[in-house]
Parts: C-alpha cells; structure tokens; sequence
C-alpha cells in the first residue's frame, strides 16, 4: 500500500489503541448479582472463577488475589522466600516481577535476556545460583512461554520456579498450560492483557500445602474465611490469626466479570494468533523490523505484538517511528524495562546498561505495535501501510 493509499484511509481522524479490553453486555450483566445479592467482596463467583481458571490451566488449585504482583508477592511469601534468600530474576521485564522479591527481604539476582525471544537466556542462569538461591521467577513475556525444558535442565533440584504469567493466559508449551508449569504461578487480569477483571489476578499451583497457606494468608492470615463465618453454625466466632497476612482479596464483581471474559479467552487468542501471522506476513520484508516469532510446538499468548527496529538499518530511531505513527493515530510502546537501567535499581545496586546488553538493546530499540480484538482488517492494514511508508524513507 503506497502513501497515496495510506492517506484514502487516513480521510477520518484515527485513534488505534496499544490495546484495548473486549467487554460489554454480558460483563455488565454478570455483575449484577453480586451487586443485587450485597455479597460484593470474595465470596461464591470468586470462587466458581477459581474453579473455573484451575480446570482451563490444568492446575489443582487457584487463587484469586488483586493483582499478578500482590499474587507473585503471595507466591514468594508463602514459600518462605526472606532475609538472606537469593530469587533470579530477568533482566528484561516489568518492575513488579523484582520489586515483590525485594517486599520478601529477599535479593533479586538479574540475569539478561535472549533478544530473540524477549525471555531469560537459560545459557546464563547456572552462573548466578548459589546456595541462597531459593527460586527463580520465569517470566513468559508477551506471552512467548520460556522453554521449560531447557530451563528444568539448568536448575538444582532446591530452586523453585515461580511462573510470571502475567501475559500468558491460556498460552502452553508443548500442550501443557502456563501456570501448570513451574512450582507457582501469577496472572494478570489487567485491561492490557487478553482478559480482564479491571484490576486482579490469580495464583496456581499443584501443591496444596502451598495453596492453604496462600489461601489464609491473602486474607490476613485468617484461619478461616469470611464466607466461611457467615455461613458457619456459630457467628460469635472471629477468626484466629497464626500467620502474617495480606489483604490481596478479590471481589465477587470482578469474579463475576472473570468468569465471562474466561469463556472468551481462547477466542480471543485465536483471534490474535490469527492477525499477528496478518502482520508477520505483510511486514517481512521490511529488513529493518524484527517480527517476533512462536515457539513451532507450543500456543502463544499474544498480549502484545513485539518488533525491535534495527538501529543501524532504520531510516529513523526507534523514538522517532513511534512518534511518526503516533502522529498518524497509531499507539505504540516500547516492549517493557530493563530493569537495571531503573532508578532505583541504579541507586541501590550501581548497574550500568552495559551490565546486561540483550536487555539494554530491547529497552532502547523494542516497539510494540497494536494487537487486539476490538481492532478490524482496516486497522491492520492502516497500520502496515504506515510502517511500508516509512520504510520507503530508507530508499
């Protein structure tokens, strides 16, 4: 599509969203009867939402919390992860997978990224355990899982996995679902994920005495629920309080929200998988634009469609062709932070980019391009003539 034909499609002003959540009527619907029961807070469609979640990613047990950080945090606390304790962690990613080890008394130990894949490079993980080190959190960004196997072969029978999962809702590697896949897992149900309860997320696991005392300690570390008293035969009874605990409760709306946008979710995925091939195919030849690529033998999540712009090739900086399409009405974002390169992990630590370069280069050259299912054959399209046009700046 040439600029004369970007600018027939450009007549009416465009507004293309990052991303954008798929709700509506029966969301709205869902809702209300925890609104009209009074029962508002965690109760019985948090509950059926669990139950649901667990069957969808083959797991024994989940838990619904606020969100993937107050469930990753969770995860960590209730492993007994503290002062002393080592947790590795990539370099590449969103603050929140370090800051919940840091919340532990922990210390988080980064290791780089493998570009191609935006996950941890597993060749360097075996270099940072030690005999403090008591789990690593996996992160499946974008919803590319990490190769488990590879990883298992890398690690000592005393490190647990912690799965951030928080794009990889209903993604798998070779047909085994993330969540299931490590020791704990946390999702996210944030609006820029494929579902969505607003704000929330969930916690798995296999491993039941985990899953109990997770369970008593998102609330407070109380020895029995709320539900559980307003149902019990004797309502005089408070209950006892053995463990420190959290609030990190979900509520019955958002639940009730869950369950819905649960039964879309591998709808939505498809929908997804199907435009980010759309994409794949219509931009490949642009040399300066890596595309990001599935795993042959396992189900992306696509929360987000990930490119890096090659620095020494593009016609313009990575910052510059983000702007150029934001000025078209197309929303982009850089892929997520290297976390060394932050603030505050500067100041405490005194990383310096150079530290870990595959992180360094995705945070300075990764554009995230729109990729959701409230988007149409028109948009994609716009979108791609923009990047062809563009592209013909390097002529």
């Amino acid at each position: 599509m040439q600029k004369k034909q970007l600018e027939e499609i450009n007549d009416a002003k465009r507004n293309i969203a990052i991303s954008l959540p798929v709700t509506g009527e029966e969301e709205w619907q869902a809702m209300r009867d925890p609104i009209m029961s009074g029962w508002v807070t965690q109760g019985p469609k948090v509950a059926e939402f669990e139950k649901e979640f667990a069957k969808r990613h083959k797991v024994n047990h989940a838990l619904a919390v606020t969100s993937c950080t107050t469930g990753l945090h969770l995860a960590l606390a209730g492993m007994g992860v503290g002062g002393g304790d080592e947790v590795i962690v990539p370099a590449f990613t969103w603050v929140a997978t370090a800051n919940v080890v840091l919340y532990c008394g922990a210390t988080p130990i980064f290791v780089d990224i493998d570009p191609k894949t935006h996950n941890i490079d597993i060749s360097q993980i075996s270099e940072k355990i030690t005999d403090r080190t008591k789990a690593i959190i996996v992160v499946h960004l974008f919803g590319l899982c990490v190769d488990m196997d590879a990883l298992k072969n890398e690690l000592p029978d005393h490190v647990k996995i912690v799965e951030d999962a928080a794009c990889a809702s209903g993604a798998d590697w070779q047909g085994q679902p993330a969540g299931s896949l490590g020791h704990v897992a946390a999702f996210s149900f944030h609006p820029r994920k494929s579902i969505t309860t607003g704000e929330g997320g969930m916690v798995t696991t296999n491993d039941v005495q985990l899953a109990e005392k997770m369970n008593q300690m998102r609330n407070h570390g109380a020895v029995f629920s709320e539900e559980q008293r307003h149902h019990g035969p004797r309502p005089y009874l408070l209950p006892d309080f053995d463990l420190l605990g959290f609030n990190y409760r979900m509520t019955d709306m958002q639940g009730a929200m869950g369950l819905v946008q649960l039964s879309k979710l591998d709808g939505f995925i498809n929908e997804r998988a199907q435009w980010a091939a759309y994409y794949c195919e219509a931009l490949k030849h642009i040399k300066w634009l890596t595309l990001p690529k599935p795993h042959s033998n396992s189900r992306h999540g696509w929360q987000a469609y990930v490119t890096h712009i090659d620095p020494d090739d593009a016609p313009f900086l990575r910052n510059d062709i983000m702007k150029r399409l934001q000025d078209r009405g197309i929303a982009t974002r850089p892929g997520t932070h290297a976390l060394h390169m932050l603030g505050y992990y500067v100041d405490r630590y005194g990383f310096v980019p150079e530290d870990f370069p595959g992180a360094q280069f995705c945070n300075n050259n990764t554009m995230a391009i729109p990729l959701h299912n409230r988007m149409n054959k028109d948009d994609f399209d716009y979108i791609i003539a923009a990047l062809k046009e563009i592209d013909a700046c390097a002529v």
